[in-house]
């Protein structure tokens, strides 16, 4: 795991001053080894740099940047089956002078260009600088684990593997995008190709990108969708079938991603995911798998007898540290440095804490992330389409709701008696506009309403308009939705940040694209409530260690708000901070405090606006 920048520009003086400054930023990503390679082509001066956490081969011949005839790469994440790759490339010709991946990428596209691509497995995000077509190639990962920004303003394209490569550079205006804005305020995260900050966007996942450097123009193209293998379902595969395909699928993933001259781990929740990863590769690799354990001090919250229970069936060496509310409330102060863009997912917290855990013993992990995504494992997939046929189908229905929408108006009835009650009709307003069950289903999990965004911000929210991907079934589309938003943008951007804020590599057997392909393939009927997935996992572990029902990674946010947080209310949301960030409309954020601190409505929307409230001290108001 690594991190990358890249600069072109021309202005020759800034270059390289621009790479050095934007590799401090990240040093974190990688403390082993940095690189720096400068050039100049089309009148442009261009600036490669690279931080290196050394995992597969460890010696300075894996050293980046990396260079091959006229091509040059910086790359961030972990080709997997980068020896079966070698192997080929060795039939066509090709020599090799070190034991990375790196140099298999670099060879690979040298040899069959951008189709490279459909051979990875595994997470990455890379640039190759290509002398002979006079243009950059970047591509990122099929499902958006590692993370890839980029920047093209008149003829200066700069890209890296955070925004604050980008942003830490003075030439850099920082001004609000509104539709990361309405998109964070309505998720709690920003969508996979916007960027808190206008002219910096997010390479999608499963694209790639080139930089023409003669006419400095962009070109993107998708490589991969996973709705194209849903079009390919079986309707006759036997529940049999599908058993034996996810578990082979699975058991190469996670064994390939054991592929490291570095210690391995594994996060255990004790869940259904993170216990089956840990059971394969306890059963199937010749070691002892280490687990680790994040456990709290409010039994309320703690899981950590679960994961205890696992991995003593399985054997695993397993480590556990019970979190204080100390330890928790210590790390919210850091938030907006190691998640540069606002942020409100607050599981971010215990993931920072079980990866410095983890980062003590190995520099490798493991975890379950995937699951639920693929094998329809929230609870939500369930009730939802009751919940949406239901307004759909009322008689008078959105009379009904326009009538108690504006009894709960800011000022209404409703709203002074309980905050929410006023988001529950405000969302039934919502759902009752949208056109199919994937709208409905991202919008019920919304913070902030399309109605209360307008008292939230000082100007007009803008609309978010994204097109939702259609499945074979409704469970199928509230996957698919989850797939391309919730996934990539709040779940992987989480673990990539913690566990690289303490130079620790996070990987993910269960998004392998052969499971994505294979578990779309299966009819929904053998994949609602993770079936599939607990009954291989019943052939490692008994039931009773893993039938429970579905708990989560979570703190509690409400009560520290209430006390031992009240600090950062009063610091952060206070009329005076409001107008300094100049973002929100400073009479409702306060009557949203006074709400929550008298126990009307709970942390969710509070919270959120904390958070970006500290991110906005952090990058607007220091800048």
């Amino acid at each position: 795991m690594c991190g990358i920048f890249g600069i072109v520009d021309s202005h020759q003086d800034s270059v390289e001053a621009s790479v050095y400054k934007a590799l401090k930023e990240i040093d974190y990503r990688g403390p082993n080894d940095q690189g720096v390679f400068l050039s100049n082509l089309a009148e442009k001066n261009i600036g490669l740099g690279h931080v290196r956490l050394s995992v597969q081969d460890l010696t300075g011949r894996a050293h980046q940047p990396m260079h091959f005839e006229n091509l040059t790469i910086i790359y961030n994440g972990e080709v997997y089956n980068f020896a079966e790759i070698k192997h080929e490339l060795i039939g066509l010709g090709y020599r090799f002078e070190s034991d990375s991946d790196t140099e298999v990428i670099l060879k690979a596209y040298h040899c069959w260009g951008e189709e490279c691509l459909t051979k990875f497995r595994g997470m990455f995000a890379f640039a190759i600088l290509d002398l002979q077509r006079k243009e950059i190639f970047m591509a990122r990962d099929r499902v958006g684990v590692k993370p890839l920004y980029y920047s093209h303003v008149e003829d200066r394209f700069v890209f890296g593997s955070e925004l604050k490569t980008i942003t830490c550079h003075s030439t850099f205006d920082r001004v609000i995008n509104p539709r990361a804005l309405s998109s964070y305020f309505r998720f709690g995260y920003i969508n996979s190709n916007e960027s808190i900050f206008s002219n910096i966007n997010k390479l999608p996942p499963g694209h790639l990108l080139r930089f023409d450097l003669v006419r400095s123009e962009l070109m993107s193209s998708r490589y991969w969708a996973l709705e194209d293998y849903y079009s390919s379902q079986s309707e006759t595969m036997t529940y049999e079938e599908a058993i034996e395909n996810v578990e082979r699928e699975i058991t190469s993933s996670c064994m390939l991603r054991m592929v490291s001259d570095v210690p391995v781990g594994v996060f255990l929740s004790g869940g259904v995911d993170s216990s089956l990863v840990a059971s394969i590769l306890q059963a199937h690799g010749d070691f002892t798998c280490r687990t680790f354990t994040l456990g709290f001090d409010d039994p309320a919250y703690d899981e950590s007898e679960y994961a205890k229970a696992v991995a003593s069936n399985l054997g695993t060496e397993h480590s556990e540290l019970t979190a204080t509310k100390e330890d928790a409330l210590s790390v919210i102060r850091e938030l907006p440095c190691i998640y540069d863009e606002p942020f409100a997912d607050s599981s971010s917290i215990p993931t920072i804490l079980v990866s410095r855990l983890a980062a003590d013993s190995v520099s490798v992990v493991l975890s379950g992330d995937g699951g639920d995504e693929m094998f329809c494992g929230y609870s939500a997939y369930h009730f939802m389409p009751k919940r949406y046929g239901l307004i759909k189908g009322m008689p008078f229905g959105k009379s009904l709701i326009k009538l108690a929408s504006a009894l709960s108006s800011p000022n209404g009835i409703l709203h002074n008696l309980n905050e929410g009650i006023y988001t529950k009709v405000q969302k039934a307003r919502d759902l009752s506009s949208t056109e199919n069950i994937a709208d409905a289903y991202r919008l019920s999990n919304s913070v902030f309403t399309s109605s209360e965004l307008k008292y939230l911000l000082r100007d007009k929210p803008k609309e978010l308009n994204e097109i939702s991907l259609i499945g074979p079934s409704d469970y199928e589309s509230m996957m698919l939705s989850d797939f391309s938003g919730y996934l990539p943008d709040d779940l992987l951007v989480k673990v990539d940040r913690a566990t690289m804020s303490v130079s620790l590599e996070g990987r993910e057997p269960l998004l392998d694209h052969k499971i994505l392909e294979c578990a779309a393939q299966i009819p929904i009927e053998h994949k609602v409530g993770k079936k599939v997935l607990k009954d291989i996992l019943a052939k490692y572990l008994p039931r009773d260690l893993f039938e429970r029902r579905k708990q989560g990674f979570g703190l509690p946010i409400n009560e520290w708000l209430r006390t031992d947080l009240q600090e950062l209310l009063d610091e952060f949301l206070s009329r005076e901070a409001i107008e300094r960030v100049g973002v929100f409309r400073a009479e409702y954020v306060l009557k949203l405090k006074d709400m929550f601190l008298s126990g009307k409505n709970d942390d969710r929307k509070i919270w959120t606006v904390l958070v970006f409230q500290m991110w906005a001290f952090e990058y607007l108001l220091e800048s």
